[in-house]
């Protein structure tokens, strides 16, 4: 006859069946991310729509990434502000676009508080007011990344439960050499003192 197992083995058991899901995810989400950037090589080398310029559009290969790591993924609230203040975003063309400051997001990294600031974009159309806005620079940005910065979009959560993920962090569309796009630069308060090596890299035709 089998003897009853010990709790010892049924914490083991349990922490191995913990393991297993977190791997299944981990294999599931980034199945999912290179799925995405897929679909943006396919629009970025076809669509009339696309930030590339017709010139580069023959040769183009793929845009370029970091390794997809989830240290840089990141789980909780967002501090919304009580009086959110309206704000001008300087953009690459001298232009500006109005903001809202909608709160404030923090996320400890290698035993280090850290926060962005959160943007709503009031220039949009009413079809995006649930979109929520966080440009950022950091200790890649004009080396490995973009100098500009780069973005990550949210969207807004009645149950204030987000999901911050530098896997997704994109270059502006004014980064691939097209002169008709106007990119909200990120503010000095969203420059992170930290190398996000995560997202996309810095294209060069």
């Amino acid at each position: 006859m089998f003897k009853t197992s010990s709790p010892f083995v049924i914490i083991i058991f349990a922490a191995l069946l913990g393991c297993a899901e977190q791997n299944a995810d981990a294999l599931a989400h980034r199945a999912e991310l290179e799925e995405q950037r897929h679909a943006k090589n396919q629009h970025f080398k076809h669509d009339p729509t696309s930030p590339l310029p017709d010139s580069a559009k023959t040769s183009f290969s793929g845009l370029h990434y970091f390794s997809i790591a989830f240290e840089y993924r990141f789980t909780g609230p967002i501090e919304k502000y009580a009086a959110p203040e309206t704000l001008a975003l300087a953009t690459s063309d001298g232009r500006v676009k109005k903001a809202l400051r909608y709160g404030r997001f923090a996320f400890t990294f290698e035993g280090q508080p850290q926060a962005l600031e959160v943007y709503r974009l009031l220039t949009l159309s009413p079809k995006y007011a649930d979109y929520l806005f966080i440009p950022f620079t950091d200790m890649t940005s004009g080396e490995e990344s973009y100098a500009g910065g780069r973005y990550l979009d949210l969207i807004e959560q009645k149950e204030n439960d987000y999901v911050i993920d530098f896997n997704l962090a994109y270059n502006p569309s004014c980064a691939y050499g097209r002169k008709d796009f106007s990119c909200p630069i990120p503010p000095r308060n969203n420059d992170l003192a930290l190398r996000i090596a995560a997202g996309e890299k810095n294209w060069k035709e």
